[in-house]
């Protein structure tokens, strides 16, 4: 397996451990100032950026067309069946994974193509979803919960006694 796919799974176990540690009101509770979002629409988030790449079609990923299902935000057991099911679909990825790809997304300034090869797409979306995690651990924090992973929402190249 590809150190970009197994590391694209350990980063989304998180998730699941995550997803053990909540029941479906802390996941769906968007109390939290200033853009009260919850937990699940963030990890809706990220796992919707993966059924994108899984999805590829014709050498071409859409991040726009997600699918934005409100009880993966709301259902703790939606979520782990959706988070299931793309890692594995990811653990079975196949091919080439240098190989072009065009990406849809929009940067602000509506839709626009980018030619990006198929790792690197995955490794932005690893880093996403680190990035998402961090927000993750701001709304816990403001929740009071604890959840007992030191590195969890922390990019693994920050270091150690800055990140702690």
């Amino acid at each position: 397996m590809d150190i970009i796919i197994k590391s694209t799974l350990n980063t989304l176990q998180k998730s699941q451990y995550l997803l053990d540690k909540l029941d479906d009101a802390i996941l769906s509770n968007a109390s939290v100032p200033p853009y009260n979002s919850s937990i699940g629409s963030h990890l809706r988030h990220i796992l919707d950026f993966y059924d994108c790449i899984i999805n590829i079609k014709r050498d071409c990923v859409d991040l726009t067309a997600r699918k934005r299902d409100n009880k993966i935000e709301t259902c703790c057991d939606s979520a782990k069946d959706y988070l299931l099911s793309l890692m594995d679909k990811l653990s079975r990825l196949d091919g080439n994974l240098d190989k072009t790809i065009r990406v849809t997304d929009d940067l602000g300034l509506g839709k626009t193509e980018i030619l990006y090869t198929l790792s690197a797409l995955l490794a932005q979306a690893n880093s996403h979803t680190i990035h998402h995690y961090a927000i993750i651990n701001y709304i816990l924090d403001r929740l009071g919960i604890i959840i007992n992973d030191n590195d969890f929402g922390y990019n693994p190249t920050t270091p150690k006694e800055a990140a702690h």
